[in-house]
């Protein structure tokens, strides 16, 4: 699968430091997915003429999980709440105005929403689609078989579904009032097992 480097990383000192810190923290699992979340968001922003700040969505799909991890979890807010307050501390470390800033913590925050409008917010809509795509397998038909089957040679799953539901749990048992607790109590579970992304029914990578 030959991609522009763009799509894979965009080239900042931002996107490179990003990728460290969430490289650091997240597990094999997570960083993965968090690689996933973005290929997926901009390549999908690339096919449907999506103008985005590719910077920003980078940022935004590395940190969009990292308060599931223990050294950033929060008891008190949910986890992309907390998520976002660590992506402005990491914008702010990078030099990036307060308005960026905002808007990097408005993008994290959003990928819990039911629903984010592409002409309201870009960056906001393509990540939410993205991960609702890797975790449930929501519009999974944006994309061919053989091209995620591709996606997930380059980026293994290594157990994500176990994980990730492991870590909602969590979060849904401490804060019950939490976007996490909402998407337990609405079936996240059986939407994730009926995931094709972990369900075997994917082409292998050379496969058309």
């Amino acid at each position: 699968m030959v991609v522009p480097d763009e799509l894979v990383i965009p080239d900042t000192a931002a996107s490179s430091a990003a990728l460290e810190v969430a490289s650091t923290y997240h597990s094999a699992a997570l960083l993965n997915h968090s690689r996933r979340v973005y290929f997926w968001a901009a390549v999908y922003g690339r096919q449907q003429g999506i103008r985005y700040d590719a910077e920003l969505l980078f940022a935004a799909a590395m940190f969009h999980d990292i308060c599931l991890v223990p050294e950033f979890d929060s008891h008190t807010v949910s986890f992309e709440e907390a998520g976002g307050h660590v992506a402005r501390v990491f914008a702010a470390g990078a030099g990036w105005s307060s308005e960026r800033r905002e808007r990097l913590g408005e993008v994290i925050v959003r990928h819990m929403w039911p629903h984010v409008d592409v002409a309201d917010d870009p960056e906001g809509h393509l990540l939410w689609r993205a991960t609702a795509l890797d975790i449930a397998g929501k519009n999974i038909d944006d994309f061919s078989p053989a091209f995620r089957a591709a996606v997930l040679h380059q980026y293994p799953r290594l157990g994500l579904a176990d994980e990730f539901l492991a870590c909602f749990r969590a979060q849904a048992d401490r804060k019950t009032s939490s976007s996490a607790a909402r998407a337990i109590q609405s079936g996240l579970a059986t939407r994730m097992a009926a995931n094709p992304l972990d369900t075997g029914s994917e082409h292998t990578p050379d496969e058309n």
